[in-house]
């Protein structure tokens, strides 16, 4: 039978004990609120200008920066506004001076001026059914992928947009083994020393295709963790499921560096898989991963430090944009928040840089805009900043 000092001790020390843990809770409650120094950014409230002639952005999925910093856009268009609350000057008859859809491609100055407008069908080249991605190759060129029916190629304009080339066929069917075509592109990126294209392919195949930037020929491919990729369908993503060794639709975005990795936004699957350029698998992190639907994984910028020391995310189902280290793949803090005001997003969708570190954003479903987020350099933030409004 313990003694009384036996029951003293042992209720002293269960109280140490508790003490010690309630200061632990607190220790690391207070470490989750602690700032961290990180690129921090701020919304311009006023970028872009206002368009001309009525014209309205539709769901805007698609954002590239050429080399003098101008900002290059593609939208859906009239097939994405409503006729009788948006797009009104587009019916037929028009139901009213406002509004019409604006070209498909939409090129801005770092100001925020309208410099051009173009895109749409013509001659020698079909038009994708519903054109997904651009982006500015080492030429200075503008290529374009889709993600409707039948979108199983690829289009490269002049920087004023002329058309040049259509890489693939259109209309054939998902083959993610295919040599000649592809399968609903989400987006291109380039590497200019190897003169080499990383396909995101995509909304239809499942893996990262890398062509010849000259001819258009296809080189490679691969899928996810490397492997041979496959067609079959993987059913729905859980969280709590083995991770699936092929991508799931749509392989989102094939991000080269430029210290020889590619990092490919596997966005339904809720990570972010790291290979080297031939196709060898050499790491992955899982983001968020008990989001649903749209996934967590959207698309990636790099920071413009030679060494690209961070990773912009865009995760348009949290709404919100990651500030990662490259290396690690740590989350170091976020910014955003769901909402329609500057600042905010609905659907984040697409992310670019441009040379002095400003980071802009496109937004798709009922986001229709773009938004720009000017870099305010090094300085401690919170884990979660919320919107990164401008400061008095």
């Amino acid at each position: 039978m313990p003694t009384r000092r036996t029951l003293i001790t042992a209720g002293l020390f269960a109280s140490t004990i508790a003490v010690l843990a309630v200061a632990q809770h607190k220790l690391s409650a207070a470490a989750a609120v602690q700032p961290v120094t990180a690129p921090s950014f701020e919304v311009d409230p006023m970028w872009p200008k206002p368009l001309p002639n009525h014209w309205l952005l539709g769901m805007t999925i698609g954002v590239g920066v050429d080399a003098n910093d101008h900002i290059f856009i593609v939208h859906r268009g009239n097939a994405t506004l409503n006729q009788r609350t948006e797009g009104g000057g587009d019916a037929n008859p028009p139901m009213g001076e406002c509004c019409i859809s604006a070209p498909p491609v939409l090129e801005f100055d770092p100001e925020g001026n309208l410099i051009n407008a173009w895109g749409g069908p013509g001659e020698g080249y079909t038009w994708p059914n519903s054109n997904h991605g651009v982006n500015i190759d080492p030429k200075n060129n503008v290529w374009i992928g889709g993600n409707g029916d039948g979108d199983s190629h690829i289009l490269k304009f002049t920087h004023d947009g002329k058309f040049i080339q259509q890489i693939g066929i259109p209309g054939r069917p998902t083959n993610s083994n295919s040599m000649d075509s592809f399968g609903k592109v989400a987006k291109i990126s380039f590497d200019a020393k190897a003169n080499e294209a990383f396909i995101s392919d995509g909304y239809g195949n499942k893996r990262v295709a890398v062509l010849d930037i000259t001819t258009g020929a296809i080189k490679r491919y691969w899928g996810a963790y490397g492997n041979k990729p496959d067609d079959a369908p993987l059913g729905r993503y859980s969280p709590d499921a083995p991770l699936a060794q092929q991508f799931r639709n749509p392989v989102h975005c094939a991000e080269p560096s430029n210290d020889g990795l590619l990092y490919v936004c596997d966005r339904v699957n809720d990570r972010i898989q790291v290979f080297q350029k031939d196709g060898k698998f050499v790491k992955e992190q899982r983001i968020y991963p008990k989001t649903l639907g749209d996934g967590s994984v959207w698309d990636i910028a790099f920071s413009k430090d030679p060494a690209q020391k961070y990773i912009f995310l865009a995760d348009g189902r949290n709404e919100r944009v990651y500030v990662m280290d490259r290396q690690s793949l740590e989350i170091l803090t976020m910014f955003g928040d769901g909402g329609r005001q500057p600042g905010q997003f609905f659907a984040v969708h697409s992310i670019a840089t441009d040379s002095k570190g400003n980071i802009y954003t496109t937004e798709t479903y009922e986001g229709k805009r773009i938004q720009k987020f000017v870099f305010k350099g090094m300085r401690p933030v919170a884990k979660n900043q919320g919107v990164v409004w401008p400061k008095k």
